[in-house]
């Protein structure tokens, strides 16, 4: 007769599978761990940051100047417009050399210059979503002596130099052309048709004045002392001899 076996295995035995088991559950875990360390390196060198990531606090609205300036000037402005371009050049001089006025930006591309306006007003959403207040005004100025204007765009071959993987991947996504389509809505239905447009607003008594753009620095310290004044919105733009607003392009 075979000897008798106990079913129960030895204590050294026990100690053994439960050491193999302990050895097996600390592989897996050793592969997982290496597995998202590799995710976490591929996404930090290569993918680009997340768009809430790269979302600038502080615009849109883009603004150049005093942040706390008592006068903001809207400037509202297709970036294929040729009087916008020949005029911006001198606009953000004059307040650059003013001491309470600030410059804010409005996108209006106009139907006649599309698809190319709205392209660039992307563009130029992306600098300033991506680099802040500054690089969306920077932008601004390299696309206005870039573009061939009149809905041409850029020449061909002409490449943003400021064109990060960051900014690509703004491009990329629905978010500037959203922002660009809401401004022109905004835009229209305030009744402006026309670029350039401005809106004089004077933050501390909350009047303000749509005027015929292009106006010349003269004409808007005029009209910045006017608001200032006891005089109701319609009588400062009567004073100023300003017209109404057409459509389309409006020269100098």
């Amino acid at each position: 007769m075979p000897p008798h076996r106990s079913m129960n295995p030895s204590p050294s035995a026990r100690r053994r599978r439960c050491l193999r088991l302990l050895l097996c559950a600390i592989g897996v875990l050793v592969v997982l761990l290496f597995a998202l360390l590799a995710v976490v390196l591929r996404e930090n060198s290569g993918a680009a940051p997340s768009p809430v990531a790269q979302h600038h606090p502080g615009g849109p609205p883009w603004r150049h100047g005093q942040t706390d300036a008592r006068f903001v000037l809207t400037f509202y402005a297709d970036l294929e417009c040729p009087f916008c371009k020949d005029y911006y050049p001198s606009l953000k001089t004059w307040i650059d050399q003013q001491s309470d006025i600030s410059l804010q930006w409005h996108h209006l591309p106009l139907a006649a210059h599309e698809p190319a306006a709205s392209e660039l007003a992307g563009l130029a959403e992306c600098a300033g979503e991506t680099g802040g207040h500054e690089a969306f005004f920077d932008a601004v100025g390299w696309l206005y002596q870039h573009t061939r204007s009149g809905g041409q765009g850029l020449p061909e071959g002409s490449r943003y130099p400021g064109l990060t993987p960051a900014l690509q991947h703004c491009l990329d996504s629905g978010r500037p052309q959203a922002i660009v389509r809401s401004q022109a809505e905004q835009g229209a239905h305030g009744g402006i048709t026309a670029t350039p447009s401005l809106r004089l607003e004077d933050r501390q008594s909350g009047r303000s004045l749509l005027l015929q753009g292009p106006v010349e620095g003269d004409a808007l310290l005029s009209a910045m002392d006017l608001l200032m004044g006891d005089a109701p919105d319609a009588a400062p733009a009567r004073a100023a001899g300003l017209s109404a607003i057409d459509d389309g392009d409006m020269p100098r």
